[in-house]
């Protein structure tokens, strides 16, 4: 019997999750493929046993030629990586040449730990990096997994060392955990605790006296006394020069020494659980967004991915969202991409308490979701629900495929709800009008958009190809370019009327006489025949796909 493969956790892994506040890579290429099996702390008075994949943490470990003899031994070592304390090699260019030429040299890449940040932090971090990556091989948690269990535990333990109830905090006030005894606060307290957020107009005082800014810009313990009622004592809880949020107690008075120490320290512990839990819940969203991709793209491999999504048993469709008018290029494709992120989450929770096995997504500019449900109606219900929940301060518009009876035909209903969110996105931008009266240009299911995709493809393929029709829409373009006359427009609103002239005149602000007269004169311009149903076919197609020159 073989036996099980060590838990290991890619490079690309780590440095994507811990870049951004702990880590930085100083010399070498990584390879994200490569895979970490565990942490190494160095010693140089201990030699350490081999273990092949280890990240070895140069705890001590300062200059340029210290660094590049780490790096060699910890090739010898089988080690993936080696992490040193920044800038300890970006003092000089030699410095950087020297730890340079030992990365070549091995392949090992050498990381640089922010300055603040603990090596027991990162030893900690790393191996629960590693932990959370071979427990994702299993059935995937929920959107809504919680991670807060450690946190309310650590909250009665600072309130036990300060003696006052305790908030754990996120930076918008949210309330991430709390302790007991909270009936010893204020009314206040009890409010954000019920409401699992700091009053609005209570953040709005503290940051009137410049409160956040002393909290955020210290180290130590802030006192907080005379705004409201019982005094308190804050402190930021931050991850090198990152500020992941605060812990607020209720206190009689000042903090003595002693607490002031306990208090830094219980932060430090807390900026680690914050850390955990937002490692694993961009491991759970990465992981459900590749099982996605992987079920809407199709193959021998979506059923798996579906199975470990739960979507395997039930009938499905999917829904394509996206904000309205979201081009790269638009001045406002930054804020409309936070916008779109801000959708994604909400989607992600409102699905979640309709049904426990849906799947989200965001796959570029488009959040993909997969509801089980028995109709397409059904779905379009759920969407309905949504958009009228988040309002219309951001245009959303939701396309919606057909119904999946099984996982590999949910590539299919992905495909169709692409196709409903590109006419929705045309009629938002005015190209074809509205259908919905109750959500205009907001919702559609591909039954009831399929003409207008296959003009949307039509169009898509002339403009590739070149190949534009020479028929009568175009020659009374060119006569109304060349002359100035209002041809064209004419005869749209004839067709579009069915040929009542008395609505088609109105629709044009003229006498209906005078469009009779202009009806006669452009079939003869551009040899029309009005009478015929073929001909009036082709001229109502032209006049959607071919554009005015």
């Amino acid at each position: 019997m073989s036996l099980p493969e060590p838990p290991s956790v890619a490079l690309g892994r780590i440095i994507s999750d811990l870049g951004s506040t702990l880590v930085e890579v100083v010399a070498g290429r990584p390879d994200p493929e490569v895979a970490v099996a565990g942490v190494l702390i160095h010693d140089r008075l201990d030699e350490p046993s081999r273990l092949p994949g280890a990240i070895v943490l140069g705890v001590g470990v300062y200059g340029p030629d210290q660094v590049a003899g780490l790096v060699d031994h910890a090739h010898g070592l089988g080690a993936a990586a080696v992490m040193v304390r920044s800038p300890a090699v970006a003092d000089a260019a030699v410095a950087d040449a020297a730890v340079a030429d030992a990365a070549a040299r091995t392949g090992l890449v050498v990381l640089g730990l922010t300055p603040g940040a603990s090596w027991a932090q990162v030893a900690a971090l790393l191996r629960s990096l590693i932990s959370a990556d071979a427990a994702t091989a299993g059935p995937v948690p929920g959107p809504d997994a919680s991670f807060g269990g450690d946190l309310f535990a650590l909250a009665n333990a600072i309130a036990g060392l300060l003696d006052g109830p305790v908030t754990i905090e996120d930076r918008g006030g949210g309330v991430l955990a709390f302790s007991a005894r909270q009936d010893e606060a204020d009314d206040s307290r009890i409010a954000t605790i019920l409401d699992r957020q700091v009053p609005a107009d209570k953040l709005r005082a503290l940051e009137q006296h410049g409160l956040f800014r002393a909290l955020y810009r210290s180290e130590d313990p802030v006192f907080i006394a005379g705004i409201g009622e019982k005094p308190r004592v804050a402190i930021a809880i931050r991850a090198g020069g990152e500020i992941l949020g605060s812990i607020w107690a209720v206190v009689p008075g000042p903090l003595n020494d002693d607490r002031t120490q306990a208090f830094r320290e219980a932060a430090g512990v807390a900026a680690l659980h914050l850390l955990r839990q937002r490692s694993g819940a961009d491991a759970d969203r990465r992981l459900r967004a590749d099982l996605l991709a992987t079920v809407l793209e199709g193959g021998p491999a979506a059923p798996r991915a579906a199975a470990r999504l739960g979507l395997a048993a039930q009938c499905a469709c999917v829904l394509a969202v996206a904000v309205a008018g979201a081009a790269a290029d638009d001045p406002a494709a930054p804020d409309r991409a936070a916008a779109g992120d801000r959708i994604a989450g909400s989607l992600a929770l409102h699905l979640s308490a309709i049904h426990p096995h849906t799947a989200v997504a965001s796959l570029g500019s488009v959040t993909y979701a997969v509801l089980p449900c028995a109709t397409d109606e059904d779905a379009r219900r759920v969407a309905e629900t949504f958009l009228a929940r988040v309002g219309t301060k951001v245009p959303t518009v939701v396309g919606i495929g057909r119904l999946a009876a099984r996982p590999t035909d949910l590539r299919r209903s992905r495909s169709d709800a692409d196709r409903a969110l590109r006419v929705l996105q045309s009629r938002a931008e005015g190209v074809h009008t509205a259908r919905n009266p109750e959500h205009p240009h907001r919702i559609a299911r591909f039954a009831e958009v399929y003409a207008a995709s296959l003009l949307d493809e039509l169009a898509d393929r002339m403009a590739v190809d070149d190949d534009l029709p020479a028929g009568p829409v175009v020659r009374l373009r060119e006569y109304d370019h060349l002359h100035g006359t209002q041809f064209t427009e004419t005869l749209a609103a004839w067709l579009d009327t069915f040929g009542d002239v008395i609505a088609a005149s109105a629709k044009v602000h003229v006498h209906p006489n005078t469009f009779r007269y202009r009806l006669r004169r452009l079939a003869d311009l551009a040899g029309l025949d009005l009478a015929d149903p073929d001909a009036r076919f082709e001229a109502m197609v032209q006049l959607r796909l071919a554009p005015p020159r």
